[in-house]
């Protein structure tokens, strides 16, 4: 059902018919269709006096451009406010000697940085195989008061010792308020998790064994029961779920940060990349920048294998047979 049109884009369609013609009038409250578009062209009618067409064409230009700019500013202005209620609202890390001597300060993209804004209630690292991105998020998540090994602040076990000393040096910038649930979740130590969960914290015995299940659905059984506002890390999630779950995860995950959930995610999947207005930083290329879903390596490869697979397929393998 075709919109209706506003009384003041009504009278502005009757003058511009009277005084030019119905197919210019249509034209121009085509595009100045609301009271405060129509009643801006009005005014600089009156006050301009003897318009042209010309003048009224460039006139709607700067009217729209202007209704444009007010709109950008109203969803910056939502955006700030929005930002206020984020949990954890960036990070700051200070270098010292011990930490420059350490491999972590070896990896570029983690050397070079001394600050980290959150502007999303979910944020996603991408990058190749060693880029760091792992490393920070692991750090993030220890000097957030998390297991490095995952599970939420309560959970204290420790099967190896292997984090770095990274987390020492971040100084978490918190937000007002105090998220109710946290938590760091890895798949490759997922199981230790699900251990702990039934050996240490299980006291009264009503937990539902996670070893019961798949490694995947209990995997994303977990992720789902925190239904709280809250904040939650997360290594590579998409290693333990097959695309449909990862759909499944996608939904979950866009629902909590409607409830104002923040979510640090790590991950190589185009599915959950693809979440409208997260936040992705690259790792690639030896510092870390925001980049655009279309720019990521997991979206372009396997956009170009599907798009050609037949080709990829005899070109890999070819080369394969060549070596």
């Amino acid at each position: 059902m075709a919109k209706k049109p506003s009384e003041k884009s009504r009278e502005l369609y009757q003058y511009l018919k009277i005084h030019f013609s119905e197919e210019f009038a249509t034209a121009i409250t085509k595009y100045l269709s609301t009271d405060f578009t129509a009643e801006c062209m009005l005014r600089y009618i009156r006050n301009t006096g003897k318009c042209s067409m010309e003048m009224i064409v460039d006139e709607m230009l700067a009217i729209l451009n202007d209704r444009d700019v007010y709109v950008q500013k109203q969803i910056e202005k939502n955006r700030r406010i929005d930002l206020d209620d984020l949990f954890i609202r960036g990070f700051d890390i200070r270098w010292n000697e011990e930490l420059q001597d350490s491999y972590v300060y070896q990896i570029p993209a983690i050397a070079n940085i001394d600050h980290f804004e959150f502007k999303s209630n979910i944020t996603f690292f991408v990058g190749e195989n060693g880029s760091g991105k792992s490393t920070l998020l692991e750090a993030f998540a220890v000097a957030c008061g998390l297991n490095p090994e995952g599970g939420t602040a309560n959970y204290r076990f420790s099967t190896y010792d292997d984090y770095s000393d990274l987390a020492s040096a971040i100084r978490i910038r918190k937000g007002v308020s105090k998220p109710r649930w946290s938590y760091f979740l890895r798949a490759e130590s997922f199981y230790n998790v699900a251990s702990a969960l039934m050996t240490k914290y299980n006291d009264d015995g009503k937990m539902q064994d996670l070893h019961a299940r798949s490694h995947g659905e209990s995997f994303l059984d977990f992720i789902q029961r925190a239904d709280q506002p809250g904040l939650y890390i997360m290594d590579e999630p998409e290693a333990a779920l097959s695309p449909q779950r990862q759909l499944t995860l996608l939904i979950h995950l866009v629902k909590m940060a409607q409830k104002g959930a923040q979510f640090v995610i790590v991950t190589h999947s185009p599915i959950l990349l693809a979440i409208p207005d997260a936040d992705i930083f690259s790792f690639d290329e030896g510092s870390i920048r925001q980049i655009r879903y279309e720019d990521t390596e997991s979206y372009q490869i396997t956009k170009m294998f599907l798009d050609n697979r037949e080709y990829m397929l005899k070109r890999l393998l070819a080369e394969d047979d060549d070596e």
